[in-house]
């Protein structure tokens, strides 16, 4: 098989502002993220061969973007895959230009969850009579932070403060980003005073349900400088599935998961990775719950397993430190629509790799990833990008 690495570039990127959009439809929130990849591409709507579409909820079949976007006698498929459906559609356009079908294709991904009665926090979801009876996200990622805690030796207020400092990097970080969904300052006082949601993650340690879209232009990478000098390549694309539940599977330690490895470990084969700590120069990562952030890096090679709090407490993963994660707030501060998520990190970090993230800018960025994981049980997807600098 032919490697995957520089063979489809990304040429455009939309991305609409996440928040509580009362007063737009699915439809206005994908026309305002793909009307900026038009133009940010330099294309018009005829330009684009296929696309694909990601959203868990909030729409059905390739109708639901071919429609607002008035797209016509193309084909357009809908995917979904739990929290990674955003990357699931950029995945599946990319393999439409690598596969050599497609030179110039869309990716978009969309959610309206504040008015279309999804369920948020304490909301139960679960069909099993035992663990899933009426199980909550918040009430599974609580199980990873009591047992982080444990493992550390820590009390209550040793772990929730090292969680709580996760929490106050992505409001900061968020404050920079004029699209986020929240856009203010925390302190650690204040996430650990806020009300428990499900112990011990507070209201502060938890992402918000959002509305929003994002989109991507993609093409061959020989096109690409025709549509505008600084491209960004995709180095590798690593997507992993696990069907197992952790109460069904020996061993598992409650400490990471073995998706976001695995998907982890695909990328940077394909990218030509060695040491992820040192080789890339930013990450966005799904900080669905603060812990999920701490066992993340963890999880991708950012720190050695049970070490990812020692660079927390460092400040390795702020704007100023040596591996910059979740530059624009993250899920925790620039918000959460599931079908978005996987496309928005990737418009930050393209944006990040040309040099145009304003005051959020990390300098001299030439290799970033992307990160979504899902469930349940596990879905994780790992994608690398690079500027025309980057190795």
């Amino acid at each position: 098989m032919e490697p995957f690495k520089d063979r489809v570039a990304i040429v455009g990127a939309g991305c609409s502002k996440f928040g509580e959009r009362w007063d737009k439809s699915p439809e206005d929130l994908i026309i305002e993220a793909v009307y900026e990849a038009y133009e940010d591409a330099g294309i018009e709507p005829k330009d684009i061969q296929a696309a694909w579409v990601g959203t868990a909820r909030s729409g059905e079949g390739g109708v639901s973007l071919a429609d607002p976007l008035k797209l016509r006698d193309i084909p357009v498929t809908r995917v979904e895959n739990a929290c990674t459906t955003g990357h699931e559609a950029l995945r599946n356009a990319a393999f439409g230009i690598a596969s050599g079908m497609y030179d110039v294709v869309l990716a978009v991904g969309f959610e309206k969850l504040k008015d279309a009665g999804f369920g948020g926090l304490g909301v139960g979801r679960g069909t099993s009579p035992v663990y899933q009876a009426r199980a909550t996200a918040p009430g599974y990622f609580a199980n990873i932070a009591t047992r982080y805690f444990h493992a550390q030796g820590w009390d209550e207020e040793r772990g929730k403060t090292v969680l709580a400092k996760i929490s106050v990097k992505n409001h900061h970080n968020g404050t920079l980003a004029p699209k986020a969904h929240f856009q203010r300052e925390v302190t650690v006082e204040d996430v650990l005073k806020a009300p428990i949601i499900a112990w011990p993650l507070g209201l502060l340690d938890c992402c918000p349900t959002t509305d929003g879209a994002a989109a991507a232009i993609l093409c061959r990478a020989d096109l690409a400088r025709k549509f505008r000098q600084d491209p960004v390549y995709i180095k590798g694309i690593g997507f992993s599935v696990d069907p197992m539940l952790p109460t069904q599977r020996p061993g598992f330690d409650y400490l990471g998961f073995p998706a976001n490895r695995n998907a982890a470990r695909q990328a940077y084969a394909q990218a030509g990775i060695k040491d992820p700590r040192q080789d890339i120069d930013l990450a966005m990562v799904h900080d669905c719950f603060t812990i999920t952030e701490l066992v993340i890096y963890e999880d991708l090679g950012f720190a050695p397993p049970g070490k990812g709090w020692v660079h927390v407490e460092a400040g390795t993963f702020t704007l100023e430190g040596d591996l910059p994660v979740n530059t624009d707030g993250g899920l925790k501060s620039f918000g959460h629509p599931v079908g978005a998520t996987g496309l928005r990190t990737t418009y930050e970090v393209y944006k990040q790799l040309q040099g145009r993230a304003g005051p959020r800018q990390v300098k001299n960025a030439e290799l970033g990833l992307c990160h979504t994981l899902g469930g349940s049980p596990q879905v994780s997807c790992v994608t690398i990008l690079g500027n025309s600098r980057g190795r």
